[in-house]
């Protein structure tokens, strides 16, 4: 799930409703958490943030803190807790001990568990069901080290000898999401240090030992293990691996840890010194602090981003698509958490020292950006990060457009043979299964008559019909007691034999096709007014091109600077309202 890197196309605050449904979904999907327990990760008076990713990935945390629960298709039917959850309430999950570290190293790189690498219990193979959430442990630690869904039910994995995989893993200690929090903060206490940091044991807290199982195995396997890390992303721990094998994986595994041990030392003699800095930063900004950073936001956005063509701009466009891309990694930024506690008044105060015009516009009453004072001594002092803002906007830019490139929109039009024009394929011997474009269709019906010799000698233009041409064209199509045609013009027979098929559209977006029966069903976009001079832009038919309608209601919300509400009908619907 997070082996990939994925920016996340919007990141926003939970409203009141949406933290109850949360926490609703999260106690009936995790009944082992109790409510103090949810309390615990999710405080009732901590600001909630959602990150929506391209993927459709949502991941839910503490603003300012760490994610603590993922939601694999933002409909929360599959949400998962992170490793960081897992280490506050490692009990929230049941879990698969591991058989050793030599199993756990291919888990923390990826690749999913199979039934031979868990260690079982006298008792016997715990219960479950398929697609449960699952932990993955290793002996000696109390902390999960992944998070992953069932593959089958415990009774079928008995009648399948324990073989197979056991656990899809989505989540793993060191993944993606776990580094985009490790570069951003150094934890100073709790429990998460006393895991992470003064016992570092994920890959070697169980290395394999002469007593253990699967200490030997063959020495083939250890390559089998390898390839189906690469290939299909799975490990399975078999047989006997021969002395010298053991020995050499008892290395990497010894070696991984003194890298581990190295990584917690150089965080410990950091973590004095920048530590308290991180958690000002990150986790109680100052009044002073967000005014700060404020103003370095709307400086750096007036060098780099904002242009006088561009204006005047209204203050949400300002702020949204400019000033907020600006902010440092791992800063969240508040207008309430200010001295100006409001955008106009924040722009206001800005224009009052020279640094830009702002006046109000008297229809929208919102504040707009008029002007930018470029020989400001604020502007001119201020040195904009030029090569980093640079390489986002590169980095940006390509991935733009790599983007396009995979979602180039191609709809063609394809026709399928039907009941009346079956004796025509048959007679070429054409497959009546497949589908045709228009063309290919019109060569099929001028091989028959170029195969029958239909053709009319005197008049070249002219097609006649034999019986089962006729018939083909016009049977059920003309009305009792009419004569049916006995010859057609070459221009009108093409039309005539497509409409007799069966009408098919196939749409293909990136990597993804689909056809449909019918004709191509258009957007509708519709347009209402509501109270007063608002007024809402409905649009319908989305499905039909492959078009993901929460990602482009995100990408008209920032593009209109107005909101957009997703509802589920017949067809996709979005609306928007300004």
């Amino acid at each position: 799930m997070f082996k990939k890197a994925v920016e996340a196309k919007a990141q926003q605050r939970l409203s009141g409703a949406d933290r109850k449904k949360l926490k609703r979904t999260i106690r009936d999907r995790f009944p082992r958490a109790s409510d103090a327990d949810i309390d615990a990760l999710l405080p009732p008076k901590a600001e909630i943030t959602v990150s929506k990713f391209q993927n459709r990935v949502h991941v839910y945390g503490v603003e300012g803190g760490f994610p603590l629960f993922f939601d694999v298709d933002g409909r929360g039917s599959e949400i998962y807790p992170t490793v960081f959850a897992l280490w506050k309430l490692p009990e929230m999950l049941p879990y698969f001990m591991l058989k050793g570290g030599e199993v756990s190293r291919f888990v923390i790189g990826g690749a999913d568990l199979m039934f031979p690498g868990i260690s079982v219990a006298a008792e016997g193979l715990p219960s479950f069901s398929a697609s449960e959430p699952w932990a993955v442990k290793v002996p000696g630690n109390p902390a999960p080290i992944a998070v992953g869904s069932t593959t089958m039910s415990s009774a079928e994995a008995l009648k399948a000898g324990l073989r197979g995989k056991a656990l899809r893993i989505m989540h793993y200690y060191r993944d993606l999401l776990w580094q985009s929090v490790e570069g951003h903060y150094v934890p100073n206490s709790g429990f998460l240090e006393d895991v992470v940091l003064e016992d570092p044991s994920f890959l070697a807290s169980n290395q394999p030992s002469d007593s253990s199982e699967g200490a030997t195995c063959k020495s083939d396997v250890q390559q089998s293990c390898v390839n189906n890390e690469n290939t299909e992303g799975s490990v399975d721990v078999n047989g006997a691996i021969s002395d010298a094998c053991a020995a050499s994986m008892q290395n990497d595994s010894e070696n991984a840890a003194k890298e581990i041990t190295t990584d917690a030392s150089d965080l410990k003699s950091t973590a004095n010194v920048d530590a308290a800095k991180l958690d000002i930063e990150l986790l109680s900004l100052s009044i002073e602090d967000v005014d700060s950073h404020l103003d370095r936001c709307l400086l750096q956005a007036l060098h780099t981003t904002v242009k006088d063509k561009d204006l005047p701009m209204p203050g949400s466009t300002l702020w949204s698509n400019h000033v907020l891309p600006c902010r440092p990694s791992g800063i969240t930024l508040d207008i309430k958490k200010s001295s100006h506690k409001k955008l106009s008044k924040w722009l206001q105060a800005k224009s009052s020292t020279g640094l830009i015009t702002v006046k109000e516009d008297k229809y929208k009453k919102e504040a707009m950006l008029i002007s930018v004072n470029r020989g400001h001594p604020e502007y001119l002092q201020f040195k904009p990060e030029k090569r980093l803002v640079e390489k986002v906007v590169q980095a940006g830019d390509s991935a733009a457009s790599e983007s396009r490139s995979q979602k180039a929109l191609e709809v063609v039009e394809v026709y399928k043979s039907s009941v009346h024009v079956n004796p025509i394929f048959a007679s070429v011997g054409a497959d009546t299964g497949k589908l045709y474009s228009a063309s290919e269709a019109t060569d099929i019906v001028f091989k028959y008559i170029e195969k029958e010799n239909l053709v009319k000698q005197t008049n070249k233009a002219t097609v006649v019909l034999d019986a089962t041409l006729c018939d083909a064209l016009f049977k059920g199509a003309i009305k009792k007691g009419s004569t049916y045609p006995t010859e057609i013009h070459k221009k009108d027979l093409g039309a005539t034999f497509i409409n007799r098929m069966q009408a098919h559209h196939m749409v293909t977006r990136g990597g993804e096709s689909v056809v449909r029966k019918g004709v191509l069903k258009t957007v509708q976009i519709m347009t209402e007014r509501r109270q007063g001079n608002k007024k809402v832009t409905k649009v319908s038919g989305l499905e039909t091109f492959l078009i993901d309608p929460e990602a482009l209601a995100s990408e008209l919300q920032k593009k209109f600077a107005c909101s957009t509400t997703v509802a589920e009908l017949p067809g996709w619907f979005i609306a928007w309202s300004v």
